[in-house]
């Protein structure tokens, strides 16, 4: 084989065929025989042919010229082309095809399946809060309760995970009522707690035992230290 014919070859490139198209154009509503048109045009188009004729695609793959210009108008319909008018330095004008709406099309996609995903995860999170309280109230919760814990997060803005802290600051307090963790979390919003982290040091320092406080001496006789409360509705 010649040196020249290989070096021939290497220089007419190759294309980059993306691979979020490749993974993604059955979800945009392609089948196999447009994506591979998409991918003559562009081809073409790095070929410095803007605007290929039918009979052009058609020769580089296996349908006629008639089919070729069925997808063309297809494609278009789909939103997934678009021709364009072009002038040239000398003023002339001229039409060109653009695969533009194609990208758009393929990231409004990605933006939708992020959102969606961003979505469930949300309902994920707020369906194993409604467990989590169930499961430390022993019981379901009434609509009123449901109704507040929808509150918390819709009209207060509180994380699923900010409301389980403070549910959890209630069952070590001993104040298992609806009351006493709005108040828990009305606190922590006024003194800017908007973290786990910062939530647990901020109950830490209430819970601190007082110098004269005295360990609590049960019937067997053995002292076992009392544990710290703090008392969120008289705050």
């Amino acid at each position: 084989m010649e040196k020249k014919k290989v070096a021939e070859w290497l220089a007419q490139g190759s294309i980059a065929v993306s691979k979020l198209l490749l993974d993604r154009y059955k979800q945009l509503g392609l089948d196999e025989r447009e994506l591979v048109l998409l991918l003559h045009m562009q081809s073409f188009f790095e070929a410095g042919v803007s605007f290929p004729t039918p009979a052009e695609l058609a020769e580089k793959m296996t349908i006629s010229a008639a089919e070729c210009m069925e997808m063309v108008r297809r494609l278009l319909q789909k939103g997934m082309i678009a021709i364009e008018e072009q002038t040239d330095e000398r003023g002339i004008r001229s039409e060109k095809y653009t695969l533009e709406p194609l990208w758009e099309q393929l990231v409004h996609h990605l933006y939708t399946e992020a959102v969606r995903s961003g979505q469930a995860g949300e309902e994920k999170a707020e369906e194993s809060l409604y467990t989590v309280f169930e499961q430390e109230f022993g019981r379901p919760l009434s609509p009123f309760e449901c109704e507040t814990l929808a509150m918390w997060m819709d009209q207060d803005g509180h994380e699923p995970a900010i409301i389980k802290a403070a549910l959890r600051e209630a069952v070590l307090s001993g104040k298992l009522n609806f009351r006493y963790i709005d108040r828990i979390l009305f606190e922590w919003k006024k003194n800017g707690i908007r973290t786990i982290e910062q939530a647990q040091d901020y109950g830490k320092k209430f819970r601190k035992p007082k110098p004269s406080a005295r360990p609590a001496k049960q019937a067997t006789g053995e002292f076992q230290p009392t544990i710290p409360f703090f008392n969120w509705l008289d705050s």
